[in-house]
C-alpha cells in the first residue's frame, strides 16, 4: 500500500495514499481498532445532508466562498449518494461525542472538494476540513444532528411500512380466520372458546398501538440543534445560519425539521432516540408474544397443537429427516432480543449526558439505527414468509374446543360455580367430554345443554 505524509494539530500522520480521508480519522483508525462494525449508510447520508446545508447556509450569509462553497455542496452529494462509503472508516466504539466520525466526514468532504477544484488529497487548499466543511460547526450538535436525521429516515422509509405491511397480513388472516372456533388457552391450560379471528385480531390491535407510539416520538425528532455548535451558544456561527442550515435539511430529507424550542435543552439530552429505542423495545416485546403464539400453535405437527401449519421454508434438522421447524418466528425472536439489549445499550449511554453534551452520542447511533434495521427486515420476513401462508386446521381446532374442559364454564348460570367445576373435573379424570358428564349429573335437557355447550354461541 502507498502512503502521503499529512498532518493534524498533533503532528505527521501517515495516511494511505488512496483514502479521502485524513490525519485525524487516521489516527482514529489506529486508536479505536475495537469492533470493526461502522455507523451505517443511512448515518453517514445523514451527514452529507448537514455539511451540504450547513455549506450553502454559510454562503448564503456571505461567509463562506461560493467558489468553496459549490464544491463542498457536490462533494456532500456524492456522500450522501454512498460513493466514498468506504473512506467513512472510524468504528462505531470511538471517541467521545462522535468528534472522529465528525472529522472523518469534514476530510473525506474536504479532500474530495479539493479534487474537484484541480487541487490534491491531503493538501487542505483550497478548502480545508475544519475552516470550510466543518465552518459553523461543531461535532456536538452534528453528530446529534445525524442522529435524529437517519433515525427519521429509517423509521418513516423502512420501519414504519414494514410494520405496517405487517398489520395488514394479521388483520387479513383475521377475516379469514373468524369463521374458526377454537379452544381459548390461559396459564397454558383450558380457558372458554375464540374465534382464531379474534386472536389474530388482536395481534394485529396491539401493533396498531404501537405504530401510534412510534409515529409521535417524531416530532421530537424534527427538533434539531444544527447551529448550536459546540455547547448551544451557536459561536462562530452568523445568526441567520442556523434558521437558512435547518431549512436547507428540511428542503433535502423532504421532512418537517425544525429549531428546538430550546437549543441547549437539544445539546444536552438525545431525548428523541431515547424515546425511539423505547417505542422500538416495546414493539419487539410484541413482536415475540405474537410470534411465539404462531410458532407454539404450529408445534407439531403430530405432537402438539398444530392449530396452524406453518409455511415450510427450509429443512428443519441435520439428523432428523423429513423435520421443519418454525425458523421464521424464530428468528423474528432474535432480532426483538436484539432489539431489546439494544434499548439497555442507549438507555445505559443516555447517562452519558453530562454538563452540555452526551459523549456516548455514536453508539446511540449506531444501536438505534441498528434496531430499525433489522427489526424493518424482520418484519418483513415474517410477514412474506410466515404470516401471509399461514394455514388453520379446523378440524383440530374443532377437536379442542369440543374437548376443552373449560367448556363447563358455560353452565355456571344453570347450574352454578361449584356444580360446574364437579362437571369439569369429573370430565377429566373419566376421560369424557364436559357434554357427556354433563348430560349424566345435571337435570338440564338436550336441548338447553346444546344451547349452553355450543361454542358458536360462546364467543
Amino acid at each position: 500500500m502507498l502512503f502521503r505524509i499529512s498532518h493534524d494539530t498533533l503532528g505527521q500522520v501517515k495516511v494511505p495514499q488512496s483514502a479521502y480521508y485524513d490525519a485525524q480519522t487516521q489516527r482514529a483508525v489506529e486508536n479505536f481498532p475495537i469492533s470493526g462494525l461502522r455507523l451505517p449508510r443511512g448515518f453517514i447520508r445523514a451527514q452529507g445532508i448537514i455539511k451540504a446545508s450547513a455549506a450553502t447556509a454559510n454562503a448564503a450569509v456571505g461567509a463562506l466562498d461560493k467558489r468553496i462553497s459549490q464544491a463542498i455542496v457536490q462533494a456532500c452529494e456524492e456522500v450522501i449518494d454512498g460513493k466514498w462509503d468506504e473512506h467513512f472508516v472510524v468504528d462505531a466504539f470511538q471517541a467521545g461525542a462522535g468528534t472522529s466520525q465528525n472529522m472523518n466526514a469534514n476530510e473525506v468532504i474536504a479532500n474530495r472538494a479539493n479534487e474537484l477544484l484541480g487541487g490534491q488529497r491531503g493538501e487542505f487548499s483550497p478548502v480545508h476540513p475544519n475552516d470550510h466543511v466543518n465552518m459553523a460547526q461543531s461535532t456536538n450538535d452534528t453528530i446529534h444532528v445525524a442522529i435524529n436525521i437517519s433515525t427519521v429516515e429509517a423509521m418513516k422509509e423502512k420501519l414504519l411500512p414494514a410494520l405496517n405491511g405487517l398489520i395488514k397480513s394479521l388483520s387479513a388472516k383475521a377475516e379469514e380466520f373468524n369463521p374458526i372456533i377454537k379452544s381459548g388457552r390461559t396459564h397454558l391450560q383450558d380457558a372458554v372458546p375464540i374465534r382464531m379471528g379474534q386472536e389474530f385480531g388482536g395481534y394485529a390491535a396491539t401493533l396498531v398501538t404501537c405504530e401510534f407510539n412510534i409515529r409521535s416520538t417524531l416530532h421530537t425528532l424534527y427538533s434539531i440543534g444544527l447551529g448550536g455548535n459546540a455547547v448551544g451558544t451557536g459561536i462562530n456561527a452568523h445568526p441567520q445560519y442556523a434558521e437558512r442550515a435547518i431549512n436547507e435539511i428540511a428542503l433535502r430529507t423532504g421532512y418537517p425539521f425544525k429549531k428546538p424550542r430550546n437549543r441547549f435543552s437539544f445539546m444536552q439530552n438525545t431525548l428523541g432516540a431515547i424515546q425511539v429505542s423505547h417505542t422500538l423495545k416495546e414493539l419487539a416485546i410484541h413482536l415475540i408474544k405474537i410470534s411465539s403464539d404462531i410458532r407454539l400453535l404450529g408445534s407439531g405437527p403430530r405432537t402438539g397443537l398444530a392449530e396452524l401449519t406453518l409455511p415450510a421454508v427450509q429443512p428443519g434438522s441435520s439428523i432428523m429427516p423429513g423435520k421443519v421447524n418454525p425458523v421464521i418466528p424464530e428468528m423474528l425472536y432474535m432480532v426483538c432480543a436484539q432489539v431489546i439489549g439494544n434499548d439497555a445499550t442507549i438507555t445505559t449511554s443516555g447517562l452519558g449526558s453530562q454538563l452540555e453534551i452526551n459523549v456516548m452520542m455514536p453508539v446511540i447511533a449506531y444501536n438505534v439505527l441498528q434496531s430499525i434495521e433489522i427489526l424493518a427486515n424482520g418484519m418483513n420476513i415474517f410477514r412474506e414468509k410466515c404470516v401471509d401462508g399461514l394455514v388453520a386446521n379446523e378440524e383440530n381446532c374443532l377437536y379442542y374446543v369440543e374437548n376443552s374442559l373449560a367448556l363447563a364454564t358455560s353452565l355456571n348460570p344453570a347450574i352454578g360455580y361449584e356444580k360446574a367445576a364437579q362437571v369439569a373435573k369429573k370430565a377429566y379424570a373419566e376421560g369424557k367430554s364436559v357434554r357427556e358428564v354433563a348430560e349424566i349429573v345435571t337435570n338440564l335437557s338436550d336441548d338447553e345443554l346444546e344451547k349452553l355447550l355450543d361454542p358458536k354461541l360462546l364467543v
